[in-house]
């Protein structure tokens, strides 16, 4: 049975400056998430008024707590994958929704695939009847197990359609065509931001992913699990670095519709990983090796040619500078939820 469309007024009432202008309204899919609740304090803070939706599966309330007391910002609980309309103009849109970590997204892989492709063609009608221009966030997940690196945006991925990643990977390329051919026959106004591994303040304790599960770990002295040999590399990109790259993408007027990598080239194993936090949070305890799940990328690195050229943009903060804000954060977190803690390290001085 189809779903009644549902009807979301976000109910502005435009204050009157000095020139009369109306403020910019972005909508954000996803923005309950980490990336998305970073990106609506930003956009909060540049003066925009923000719209959010989430369903709340794996988003948090808490992650908008301070963007609810603003008066310029509105969230409504809706799954995107029901077909929704926005009363009044929508100037930009961010498709930030779906479950980013194997854990979460594998919970319900049915839904995750039906998250990337119904609710972004959701979106991109909604797009196309405001005349708004539209941000995919697609993924590194698209290249698969990668037997090329650095991987290029032309480089096309060699990816397991029937795997347990399948939901997100496949999820995530069937929604850059839907992106790209709604472009293509309507001239819809899209980006494609093939976004790498990011981490910072906001992520989930329970994310599932290396960072916070390396993180939280160590700062309840337990072992560190590393799967496989631990040979296997990332790239991770800081939050504010990520959040500059969307917000430039979103605004460039020569960037073209293609997928463009947004991540850090800078390559780590996953043990170097383990002795960089065992290094800022000594109490952890031993580093642990499990099975290395099914799929499970051997490399993942970012070319991001595309990104210096045409954006100007390359990340700043490097993983040692960016994991102490991201360690005080789960420090917090944990506390709130009345988790066990190790004893903190003195503090250590790190360069970017």
């Amino acid at each position: 049975m189809e779903h009644r469309m549902k009807r979301i007024d976000p109910n502005f009432k435009d204050a009157i400056g000095t020139q009369d202008a109306r403020k910019r309204i972005v909508l954000i899919a996803g923005g309950a998430g980490f990336i998305g609740s970073n990106l609506c304090t930003r956009l909060l803070a540049a003066g925009d008024r923000v719209i959010c939706i989430d369903n709340l599966e794996t988003g948090r309330l808490e992650n908008l707590s301070d963007a609810m007391a603003n008066p310029d910002f509105r969230f409504f609980q809706h799954d995107i994958i029901k077909r929704f309309s926005i009363v009044g103009e929508v100037d930009r849109i961010y498709n930030l929704a779906c479950p980013a970590s194997p854990p979460k997204y594998q919970k319900d892989p049915v839904h995750t695939f039906l998250t990337s492709v119904l609710g972004s063609l959701n979106l991109l009608e909604l797009a196309d009847a405001k005349s708004a221009r539209v941000l995919l966030s697609s993924t590194s997940e698209v290249y698969g197990d990668p037997d090329v690196t650095p991987q290029t945006e032309s480089y096309r991925g060699l990816v397991n359609t029937v795997g347990p990643r399948a939901c997100y990977d496949e999820g995530k390329r069937a929604a850059e065509t839907l992106f790209y051919e709604m472009h293509e026959t309507r001239g819809v106004d899209v980006r494609i931001a093939r976004i790498f591994n990011t981490y910072g303040p906001g992520m989930d304790p329970e994310d599932g992913r290396v960072i916070s599960n390396f993180v939280v770990q160590a700062l309840q002295g337990h072992d560190l699990t590393v799967y496989g040999t631990g040979e296997q590399t990332r790239s991770f990109c800081y939050i504010s670095d990520m959040l500059d790259a969307l917000t430039l993408l979103m605004e460039s007027e020569t960037c073209g519709t293609g997928p463009i990598n947004l991540g850090n080239p800078h390559e780590f194993t996953i043990n170097e990983l383990a002795e960089l936090v065992h290094i800022q949070l000594p109490s952890g305890g031993a580093v642990v090796h499990r099975d290395l799940p099914r799929d499970d990328p051997r490399q993942r690195r970012p070319d991001i040619t595309l990104a210096k050229t045409l954006l100007n943009w390359e990340p700043k903060v490097a993983l040692s500078a960016g994991l102490g804000p991201t360690i005080g954060y789960f420090r917090e977190e944990l506390r709130k939820i009345q988790k066990p803690l190790a004893e903190p390290a003195a503090e250590i001085a790190v360069s970017k």
